[in-house]
């Protein structure tokens, strides 16, 4: 747990949280211009390499001074006592009474992780080898379906961490993946969601993975019912469900009344949250997808971030250095959001999945103590991959009024080589992360020879912070260890806010409300409606529109 002094102490009466808001005040109007120009060393000097993933933070509007102050201030806080109970397998999630374990997902075999007393590796990695074992059987064709097809679509159902981590990670690993074998995602309750999944396939030859831990999800279970009924009017056999639905569940009798057999039903555990999910059992769409010996690469690449963040000094230390650098943007320059801009087609769906990572982690406004914060926790996470985002939002990011801390995501490899398509690819996000810290000054724009009157529209105040994260290439191993990197960061960043970071209170009132809508909705009779009057009047319009 936290120190006595970071659980008794408010943080911002922390002496490290005062002395950074002093600190602040001296060097907010420094200019990155003058930082890099007073130090010609600063580019080598403020950078930071582990596990095959090299950080250049010196673009950031910090000092030797600021990151002393911010180290101290994760001293104060906590940070190690912290994350020592979380790999001890304490229970800090408190609102729940669970132990937060992802990393005993990717933990190797032969690691002795305890929860009350059990190692729950030995557990992980029975469910890791019935993985292969079935994600071998359907790779191979041994699989087959109900009239002795073998298995070529696989859909994943599911939603939250349950879909954003699969299709993510099928995405960014698409390259390694078995190309005979299609893989469609279906999470939206919205019908066009699902009824575009399978518009295209046979049913003789599609699996469906069915992903909710109670298997009671309500957007989960109704996309896994709608397919249960497209697969049954192809596949008029009720004895068809077996060879065409496995599930990703703890709930044993669910699973078997929807017809699937539990020997294809692979677990996982309550000290696994949805959004750390990925490399659970969750993760079975991509193990059918990129085989069990990549998955394990994935794995090992997490495994290999988490040690690093738990044994680094903190001024070394990758996660702690991006979680400490947003808590300086987001509390004492206010910043708001933070960019995360992968040069790399592949991770297109990579900031979407961070967007759940980082905003349902620390979208929080109620301390461990259950007191109400007097400072701002998680920024709002967005961003695009490539150039792309160049052409569409990178003007505000350059000119716009607001600060928009960036990380950049690259790779030295491409993994489709063309021509020169890979030089000018790094060329722009070398060029962007330059301009965004120097921008151009009136004086070089009129020495271009640019009229005067069109000077003010043309000169960048530059001095935009942002990070390059830079590995050799996209590989299962690498994709495992940026995930842990973000994982952790979002950790640092709870403990100096002092919340919760593995609860989600925030997302049940919107369900419970929902499920007193749906009756309302689909009632014959007129219902005696208890809500507002423009919830009321919209359930009204909708059922007149309904007919």
């Amino acid at each position: 747990m936290a120190t006595a002094a970071a659980e008794t102490k408010s943080l911002t009466s922390r002496k490290a949280w005062q002395a950074l808001g002093n600190h602040f005040r001296e060097i907010r109007d420094a200019h990155l211009r003058n930082l890099f120009s007073a130090d010609p060393g600063r580019g080598e000097r403020l950078t930071a390499e582990a596990v095959g993933l090299f950080l250049d933070y010196s673009k950031n509007r910090v000092t030797d001074e600021t990151l002393r102050l911010l180290v101290q201030l994760a001293e104060e806080s906590g940070l190690k006592e912290r994350t020592e109970a979380m790999f001890t397998g304490q229970k800090i999630n408190i609102t729940e009474n669970r132990a937060v374990l992802h990393v005993a997902l990717r933990a190797p075999r032969g690691a002795t992780i305890e929860v009350d007393g059990e190692n729950v590796v030995p557990k992980v990695h029975e469910v890791l080898d019935r993985m292969a074992d079935f994600a071998n059987r359907v790779r191979s064709g041994a699989w087959k379906g109900q009239t002795g097809k073998r298995i070529r679509n696989v859909v994943n159902i599911g939603i939250g961490g349950s879909d954003l981590g699969p299709v993510m990670a099928y995405e960014a690993l698409k390259h390694y993946s078995q190309r005979d074998l299609t893989f469609r995602f279906v999470s939206n309750v919205d019908s066009t969601d699902f009824a575009e999944a399978v518009v295209d396939l046979d049913a003789e030859e599609t699996l469906f993975v069915v992903s909710s831990k109670t298997f009671t999800t309500l957007e989960t279970m109704t996309n896994a019912n709608s397919a249960r009924e497209w697969l049954l009017s192809k596949l008029t056999d009720e004895a068809a469900i077996a060879k065409h639905f496995v599930a990703v569940s703890t709930n044993a009798k669910e699973v078997s009344k929807f017809g699937i057999d539990t020997a294809n039903m692979f677990g996982f555990w309550d000290w696994v949250g949805g959004r750390y999910s990925m490399d659970s059992a969750i993760g079975l769409s991509t193990m059918l997808a990129i085989g069990p010996e990549n998955f394990r690469a994935l794995l090992d690449g997490f495994h290999a971030m988490d040690e690093h963040f738990r044994t680094a000094p903190f001024e070394k230390n990758l996660p702690v250095l991006l979680g400490l650098l947003t808590v300086w943007y987001t509390d004492f320059f206010g910043a708001e959001t933070e960019a995360v801009l992968p040069y790399e087609q592949y991770l297109k769906r990579f900031p979407a999945y961070l967007q759940q990572l980082t905003m349902e982690s620390n979208g929080k406004y109620i301390t461990l103590n259950g007191e109400h914060v007097d400072y701002a926790t998680s920024p709002i996470y967005w961003g695009e991959p490539g150039t792309n985002g160049q052409h569409s939002f990178y003007q505000l990011i350059h000119q716009g009024t607001r600060l928009i801390p960036c990380d950049f995501i690259a790779f030295n490899k491409s993994l489709n080589p063309l021509g020169r398509h890979h030089d000018m690819l790094i060329a722009n996000v070398f060029a962007q992360a330059e301009a965004l810290a120097f921008g151009k000054t009136a004086e070089q724009v009129k020495a271009e020879g640019t009229a005067e009157w069109l000077v003010p529209h043309r000169v960048f105040e530059g001095n935009r912070p942002s990070n390059m994260l830079v590995a050799e290439e996209l590989t299962p191993d690498i994709l495992g260890k940026l995930v842990a990197l973000y994982e952790h960061s979002v950790f640092t960043q709870g403990v100096i806010w002092n919340i919760n970071s593995f609860d989600q209170w925030g997302v049940e009132l919107g369900k419970q409300l929902a499920q007193r809508i749906v009756p309302e909705l689909e009632d014959a009779q007129e219902p005696s409606l208890g809500h507002d009057s423009s919830t009321n009047n919209l359930i009204r319009r909708y059922r007149k529109a309904k007919g």
